[in-house]
């Protein structure tokens, strides 16, 4: 009997221990994660700078939104408005250094701001404005606060008439346009004909410094075919000129070395044409006139 049961015992089921659990497998670091780990900046320090750059982010966004709406240029224009009403508007233009400008025409461009709060005044709007009057080379607009608006001018200085297509006009050293002539009150400037004659009116005043004697004895150049000057004396002659600045310095130059000694002028030519450098051929009105002298460089001359 003892024998059975302790067989019996043994046909009970055993219960199996249960199996050791395995430890998760390490993950393998990504590209990343080992390129973060070289940095000589701890992750947390990352992670901080991170949310900095959001919120950067965030704010610029913001701003960008309000600029969008016009927010600010709403700020900028209540707060001018209350510096405008606290007295700081344009009441008065100041005009400086002004000769022969015309005064209501600076004054009234200038007065187009009126009433402007002076943040508000548009400097640069008003010179350009100014700028368009051929009388000014240059024009300087400034605030001087409270409420004065000061205009410094520079204006240009007329040197000669051009008469181009029946009409007169005041240049400049550079040949711009300054204005109109009254015919009827012409001023003391030596007159330049033609096209394009306004453009050389600089080369004509270096052409007339080499005959100084000859320059208040003139009263018109016209400049030919683009290529040479006829100058126009008070007497009526025409002096013909050849082409090329040395050639006609020099031409000029001789003519009023032989004007000094003979007195060329006044005598009864109609014209003296020195274009060809070999020969002098002088014109005259009634009788004919004596031959005009060369220097040695001239070897063949006539007079007709």
């Amino acid at each position: 009997m003892t024998v059975a049961r302790a067989r019996s015992a043994d046909r009970r089921p055993r219960v199996k221990a249960p199996a050791a659990r395995r430890a998760p497998a390490k993950r393998r670091p990504s590209t990343l994660d080992s390129a973060i780990d070289q940095l000589p900046i701890s992750r947390e320090t990352l992670r901080r700078t991170g949310n900095w750059v959001l919120g950067g982010g965030v704010t610029v966004a913001i701003i960008a939104g309000l600029i969008a709406m016009g927010i600010p240029q709403m700020i900028g224009l209540l707060i001018a408005d209350g510096i405008g009403n606290a007295g700081f508007k344009v009441r008065n233009v100041e005009i400086l250094n002004r000769q022969q400008v015309d005064r209501d025409f600076v004054y009234d461009v200038a007065m187009r701001q009126q009433a402007k709060p002076m943040p508000l005044v548009d400097l640069d709007g008003t010179r350009a404005e100014l700028m368009k009057l051929g009388w000014i080379s240059d024009a300087r607009v400034s605030r001087r606060l409270p409420d004065t608006l000061v205009v410094d001018i520079v204006e240009r200085v007329p040197t000669a008439i051009w008469q181009y297509q029946h009409r007169l006009a005041l240049i400049d050293k550079d040949g711009v346009v300054i204005g109109p002539v009254d015919d009827r009150v012409m001023p003391d400037l030596p007159v330049v004909v033609g096209p394009g004659a306004n453009r050389r009116a600089g080369q004509l005043a270096a052409l007339m410094s080499t005959a100084p004697s000859l320059k208040p004895l003139v009263t018109a150049a016209s400049w030919q075919s683009g290529r040479r000057w006829d100058i126009i004396f008070q007497s009526g002659e025409k002096l013909m000129l050849p082409e090329g600045d040395d050639e006609a310095a020099k031409a000029l130059a001789f003519f009023a070395l032989e004007d000094r000694r003979a007195g060329l002028l006044g005598k009864g030519l109609v014209s003296i044409d020195m274009r060809d450098p070999t020969r002098i051929v002088a014109r005259m009105s009634r009788e004919p006139g004596s031959k005009i002298e060369a220097p040695p460089a001239l070897s063949a001359k006539s007079v007709t």
